[in-house]
């Protein structure tokens, strides 16, 4: 089985208002067999290429890759990029934070799996879940040429793709579930706000502070009203 392991650079983070777009690709791919105990999985060397984004580097972008326009001059289009994801299809996709990669590209029909989502509930105690703490935690080794510099494409796919390995050989979560829990919202392991609870388990957070934070008329994101929800449901409470 082949899964890609993807990374984008791009000009923001799109909204409502502005859609932005990718500029650099960045992938790294997977290969193992499930079934077979004697067939480890692996993964192989990144590869990346910088697309044209078709408008100008906004400043706080260049500041978290370094990516400036200069460099853009004669890159290939956005699509060439996303066709090489393509060659040869894998049989899954997998991004960190994979719902922001898939703002730019679908993959068509191909399936997800996002390693964050898995992360938060095989992990729950990790100092955070970015990429790079899991990296170091987990005493992945990787070549270090290949994983530097981090925020470009190229090697954050590759330590994504470390992570992932891990992840199967170890036997931690099933491809399976990684797809279901990838589905939906992230289940948070410990409460992001409040002065009162900030850094609490979910699990030690009283259940009127949860349904408060379900009140329609507060702002809170998906990740955290769906982890609200699952810990009141897991009470009988909802």
């Amino acid at each position: 089985m082949l899964i890609r392991c993807i990374d984008f650079e791009t000009t923001g983070t799109p909204t409502e208002t502005e859609r932005h777009a990718v500029c650099e690709v960045g992938w790294c791919d997977v290969v193992g067999d499930e079934d077979d105990d004697d067939f480890p999985w692996t993964h192989g060397m990144p590869k990346a290429m910088l697309v044209q984004p078709n408008r100008p580097m906004p400043p706080e972008a260049a500041a978290v890759h370094g990516i400036e326009d200069k460099d853009l001059v004669g890159a290939p289009e956005i699509t060439a990029g996303f066709l090489r994801l393509m060659e040869p299809k894998p049989a899954l996709f997998c991004a960190f934070n994979a719902d922001f990669e898939r703002e730019f590209f679908t993959g068509g029909e191909v399936p997800w799996i996002d390693p964050y989502k898995v992360a938060v509930r095989v992990w729950p105690d990790a100092p955070n879940h970015k990429q790079g703490t899991l990296r170091y935690m987990l005493g992945i080794y990787l070549d270090r040429a290949a994983a530097f510099p981090p925020h470009r494409a190229g090697p954050d796919a590759y330590v994504l793709a470390g992570i992932l390995v891990h992840m199967l050989n170890e036997g931690l979560c099933d491809l399976a579930t990684m797809q279901r829990w990838s589905k939906g919202p992230a289940l948070l392991p410990r409460c992001p706000i409040s002065d009162e609870h900030r850094g609490k388990l979910f699990s030690e957070v009283p259940s009127g502070f949860l349904k408060w934070v379900l009140d329609p008329n507060k702002n809170f994101g998906k990740d955290l009203k769906a982890t609200a929800k699952y810990h009141l449901r897991q009470r009988g409470e909802l």
